[in-house]
């Protein structure tokens, strides 16, 4: 099974720790961000991992080298010249994914999820991608149908609605929070050709729901930290010392 890492961001909500290295390498319970991620993948079978890299991509790259890359076939991703965003950052990376389904994994996401039953459930259902989601307080949310099919994408702080449905009773609607992990399969790369060099990967699945299966896996215990401020760090310490005990 192959996976993605996004390890690019600039983590500019994690200044000043940031000014001098990358997210992926901001250190939780004695491990960076991305040893955590690529350790947790690697229990879970897979075995070909893709890293994007862009803010201090050297140091990311010079850690793994250290590491001999935990055990894992891992490649690269470089987008130093350019940073391409979610959608743009898998399309560029398409040529190291292959032709199956691969997870989508965001650096700064620590989590109980067991990675290899979503990625089990996705290749099940045959979907063109499943999003993890859950029930809990977002500013932002994701809209299914009573199928688990997506239909919309809502602000609530603003109440702004995305969707490419004319028509659609909102109400009806299941809203579930986006974990930050996906599953993608290669079928929907063709419908990217007309997209920028960069743009988000929510914004496209939202233009193809209509036409394409994107599915939500619901997790209802999940737990899960989003090591994004500072205030999160401690949070995250909590939680990965909890799923290690």
């Amino acid at each position: 099974m192959k996976a993605m890492i996004f390890a690019a961001g600039l983590g500019t909500r994690l200044k000043p720790i940031t000014d001098t290295l990358p997210k992926a390498l901001v250190p939780i319970a004695g491990k960076t961000l991305l040893e955590h991620t690529i350790l947790k993948l690697k229990s879970s079978g897979f075995t070909d991992i893709v890293i994007n890299v862009h803010h201090f991509a050297g140091q990311i790259i010079d850690f793994l080298k250290a590491n001999n890359n935990f055990g894992v076939n891992i490649s690269i991703s470089d987008e130093s010249e350019m940073l391409l965003e979610t959608g743009g950052g898998i399309r560029k990376a398409a040529p190291l994914l292959g032709s199956e389904p691969f997870l989508i994994h965001n650096v700064d996401i620590v989590s109980n999820v067991d990675l290899r039953n979503l990625y089990n459930e996705h290749v099940k259902t045959g979907a063109d991608a499943t999003l993890l989601v859950s029930k809990r307080e977002s500013s932002r949310a994701l809209l299914f149908d009573n199928d688990g099919n997506l239909k919309a994408w809502r602000n609530n702080s603003t109440g702004e609605v995305k969707t490419p449905f004319e028509s659609l009773d909102i109400n009806s609607l299941q809203p579930y929070a986006f974990s930050g992990i996906h599953v993608f399969s290669p079928s929907l790369f063709p419908q990217m050709s007309g997209y920028p060099d960069k743009f988000p990967i929510m914004d496209f699945y939202l233009d193809i729901c209509k036409k394409a299966k994107i599915k939500a896996l619901v997790c209802n215990d999940l737990r899960l930290i989003d090591v994004g401020k500072l205030n999160s760090l401690s949070e995250a310490e909590k939680l990965v010392t909890e799923l290690n005990a």
